[in-house]
This record gives structure tokens, C-alpha cells and sequence, in this order.
């Protein structure tokens, strides 16, 4: 089941917007009434209000990476880069263009606001990061994680983060990501005071759950309402209200659509690993690739040393030799484009953790909802024993009677008295845990739709232009041939 963001208790909140100590001409005039707004309505719910929706005025970009050195926390001399985040009005003030705000960030501040995001918006799948370290790479291109290209290549990536985290109806609003534009200093302690690390579910936890969650899919849970067995969920028990529980199933059933969670998990894993594979080949193909275009080079200095000795055909086998060159140097340029095509393709290959990221909440929420229903029910057992005087299983309680006697009905009247106090608190928190999980359910399905028709819509987009750009190539290359062929044909 989901959890929503509604549940305030649970999720951390986000500081209030605090005074920036700078004006600046760019951002704070367009959003500066919202942002006051929001320091006067104090933390609210963690996100700004239709109204300020002020990113739908600005353009945000990365626009340059800078080489820094500086000390660590463990006061160690470190090389790292910076890069420069831009954010400008597209709108003008009194008939004036609007100056470019600007501030520098580490690689490790955009980590930091994208965990962020995963803790309080555990329903969305928040976009990824790029690659830290270069992967999937051809030869001629550096793994080193300093090389100008690669970081170049990071940069664009970066910036993509910020667009896509900018255009989410949800993230956009959140007032963490307005001073991650805004706020150059402090920014880190403003975050680290959400106590949002508090909030993070533990690995561990997360394991936990995923190998003791009996029914991963709110459907799931429902059909066994339906099965002859003994079960108990949210108070309702296996035979009562049935035709509420068909109903509920049905309209479970269309609000999760096409896909569960379970489904959704194992489609997070094929596309990881599909994509993984079509990269691998796409690097070997580049390889051979690189390496063919190379061996034509050798064509423009076998002919360059044949027209030395040719007089009436020289010119001709010269001018041939010259086209094979460009040749062969034109792979350069055409695998440093096709490396961008690449990139998107890693972005939905990290895009798949964050699918993942959102069915492991999914199963917490469930696993918690599981493990406050049984102790619901082992109450409701012990309760009912001590009424009856007749213990149904093996218990350290039932030895300990038979030992030392049975209890007085005054103690064993406040035991059921106690007992039903907890039953009655253990029914109202597992009604509000289903309700919890049922608005994540639908909070999350719904951004999963989202982000499905996002996914359709750029891969396609990327797949069309990469086999554009293939079909430039071989253009190109029938080109050289056909003006070789024309050299040669004037000898």
C-alpha cells in the first residue's frame, strides 16, 4: 500500500522560507511576493500553493562546470566540480530584461536534494541523477569522472534534473527546491533541519519487508476476503460485508489500472536490464565502429603515396586520398553525438531504481499495515481467551496458569478491560493505516501514469533521432564514396 503526503506526523517538514541576505534581479523578482508569502504561512505542507507556481515564469539551466579544490569534512585537500545554475525570468519588469541569478553547486548538493525528494515524496518517482562515474563508455572516451567530456556530458544531465524535477506538477512547488535555486549559503544546514534522515526507512527495514510482506498488492489482500479462509484486514472480517468487498475490489482494481506494484517491480527490472544490454551492444557497436572508420585513413595515405609516383593520375588519386581522410576523421564528431543519444537512454536506466524506490515504500506501507493487523488480531485472541477461560494455543501465559493458578476475576477483568482499551486503538490505527495506504495508492498510480506517458514520449523521441542521425552517417559516407568515384573517374 502507499503512504500519503498527508500524513504530516510521519513525513518530515521543510523549514520555512528564510530570509535570502541578497535580492537578486533574476528569481526573487518574479517568485519574491510567493516566497513571503510562504515565510508567513510557515511550513504549511511543505509545498507552494497554485498561485506560486512561479516556475512556470522562469528558465533554469546549468550552464558551465568549473574545477575547484577545497578541503572535505575530514579537513582533506580534495579536487572537485562546481557548477553554475542560472535561473531567469522569461518575463520582463517595467519593460526591462530581468538580470540572470546565479550560484554555484557540488555534484553532492544536487545527491543531497534529490534524497531529499525520495523521503518526502516517497509516492513519486523522482527523477535521477546522472552517473557519477562514466559507464557504458567507448574507448576513445575517459572513465575518469574529471575528464572535460564526461563532465561536460554531466552537466547536461544536471541540468536535465532541474528541468524535470521544475516541470513536476508536485516537486516543482516544494520550497527545499526553491532555496536549492535561490539560497547559495546554509542551503546544506536548511535541508539537514527538515530532519528528513530521521524519516528514511532503513535498508534493513526495506529487506525486511520485502521478504515478509504476504500480499504486496492491495488486490491481492482483497481476494483473500473472498477465500474460505479466516482473515481479518481493517476491522472486516471474511464472510461479513461481501459485497462491499467485491466492490472495493472493483474499484481497487481501477484505480491501480493495468499494472500493480508487483508487476510494476518486475517491469523495473526487465527495463533496467534490457536497457543495460542495448547499451553494452550500442558501446561494442561504437568500438568496431571507430575502429573501421580509422582503417579508411589509411586509404588517403596509401593514395597520397601512390599519386607521388603517377603523373597523369596523380591529382585524381590525391583528391580521393584527401576524402578519405575526412573520412575517417568524421567518426569523432558522430560518436560524441551519438554519446548524448546514450545518455537518455541511462536516464531510464536510473529511472528504474526510482520505479523500484516507489514499490519498496509500497511494501513497507503494506508490511506495516500487515503487522498492525495481526497484533490486532492477537489481541482480539487474547481477549476472547481470557472471556471464555479457554486458551486455543500454546502460550507462556497459559503455562504460567497452569503452574500458579488461576488469576482472580478482578485481575482478569482488568486484563480484558486493558486489552480492549488496546483493541480500540489498535482499530483505529489500522483504519488509518488503510487509509494511508489507500492515498498512496492513488497518489502514486497516478504519477506512474505520468511518468509512463513521459517514458513513451522521450524514448520515442530518442530512438527516432538516434536512427536519424545512423541514416545521416551513411549519407555521409555514401558522399565520400561518390565524390572518390568522381576523383577517379577524371584520371
Amino acid at each position: 500500500m502507499e503512504q500519503a503526503p498527508a500524513d504530516r506526523e510521519r513525513l518530515p517538514q521543510p523549514a520555512p522560507l528564510e530570509p535570502l541576505g541578497r535580492r537578486a534581479a533574476g528569481l526573487e523578482s518574479v517568485a519574491g511576493a510567493e516566497a513571503e508569502r510562504a515565510r508567513d504561512e510557515g511550513p504549511g505542507d511543505g509545498m507552494m500553493t497554485e498561485n506560486n507556481f512561479w516556475l512556470k515564469k522562469i528558465e533554469i539551466s546549468v550552464s558551465e562546470a568549473e574545477k575547484r579544490t577545497g578541503r572535505n569534512a575530514m579537513n582533506m585537500q580534495e579536487t572537485y566540480t562546481a557548477y553554475l545554475i542560472e535561473t531567469r525570468s522569461v518575463e520582463h519588469i517595467d519593460g526591462q530584461s530581468v538580470l540572470t541569478d546565479s550560484l554555484w553547486r557540488r555534484y553532492s548538493e544536487f545527491e543531497l536534494l534529490r534524497n531529499y525528494l525520495l523521503v518526502y515524496y516517497p509516492h513519486i518517482v523522482v527523477p535521477p541523477l546522472p552517473e557519477k562515474r562514466a559507464e557504458f563508455v567507448w574507448h576513445k572516451l575517459s572513465a575518469d569522472n574529471m575528464d572535460p567530456d564526461f563532465v561536460e556530458r554531466r552537466r547536461i544531465g544536471l541540468e536535465n534534473f532541474l528541468l524535470r524535477v521544475a516541470s513536476h506538477p508536485i516537486l516543482c512547488r516544494d520550497k527545499i527546491f526553491y532555496l536549492f535555486l535561490t539560497q547559495e549559503g546554509n542551503w546544506k544546514e536548511t535541508v539537514n533541519e527538515t530532519g528528513f534522515q530521521l524519516k528514511a526507512d532503513s535498508r534493513l527495514k526495506a529487506l525486511n519487508a520485502t521478504f515478509r510482506v504476504k500480499n504486496p498488492d492491495n488486490s491481492v489482500i482483497r481476494r483473500h476476503f473472498r477465500s474460505p479462509l479466516h482473515t481479518e484486514v481493517g476491522g472486516i472480517r471474511d464472510g461479513e460485508g461481501s459485497e462491499c468487498c467485491r466492490g472495493d475490489l472493483r474499484n481497487d482494481q481501477r484505480a491501480t489500472g493495468k499494472w500493480r506494484f508487483t508487476e510494476l517491480k518486475h517491469y523495473s527490472d526487465e527495463l533496467q536490464s534490457v536497457i543495460s544490454h542495448l547499451l553494452r551492444v550500442r558501446a561494442r557497436v561504437a568500438d568496431r565502429l571507430y575502429g573501421v572508420y580509422k582503417v579508411h585513413g589509411n586509404y588517403g595515405r596509401v593514395f597520397s603515396e601512390w599519386s607521388a609516383i603517377e603523373k597523369e593520375m596523380g591529382d585524381g588519386l590525391q583528391s580521393a586520398g584527401h576524402h578519405m581522410d575526412v573520412y575517417a576523421s568524421s567518426i569523432d564528431d558522430i560518436l560524441e553525438d551519438e554519446e548524448h543519444y546514450a545518455d537518455q537512454l541511462k536516464e531510464y536506466l536510473f529511472y528504474a531504481e526510482a520505479l523500484r524506490a516507489v514499490c519498496r515504500k509500497h511494501e513497507l506501507t503494506q508490511y506495516d499495515l500487515e503487522m498492525a493487523a495481526q497484533d490486532l488480531a492477537s489481541k482480539k485472541q487474547q481477549c476472547e481467551e481470557l472471556a471464555t477461560g479457554t486458551v486455543r494455543t500454546f502460550s507462556l501465559k497459559g503455562m504460567t496458569t497452569k503452574l500458579f493458578g488461576q488469576e482472580t476475576p478482578e485481575q482478569r477483568e482488568a486484563r480484558i478491560k486493558v486489552l480492549e482499551e488496546q483493541i480500540n486503538e489498535g482499530e483505529q490505527q489500522l483504519k488509518s493505516k488503510n487509509l494511508e495506504g489507500r492515498e498512496f495508492v492513488k497518489n502514486a498510480w497516478a504519477d506512474i501514469e505520468r511518468f509512463k506517458e513521459q517514458k513513451n514520449r522521450d524514448l520515442k523521441e530518442a530512438l527516432i533521432s538516434y536512427a536519424i542521425m545512423q541514416i545521416s552517417m551513411c549519407k555521409k559516407g555514401i558522399q565520400v564514396w561518390t565524390n572518390a568515384k568522381e576523383c577517379f573517374s577524371k584520371m
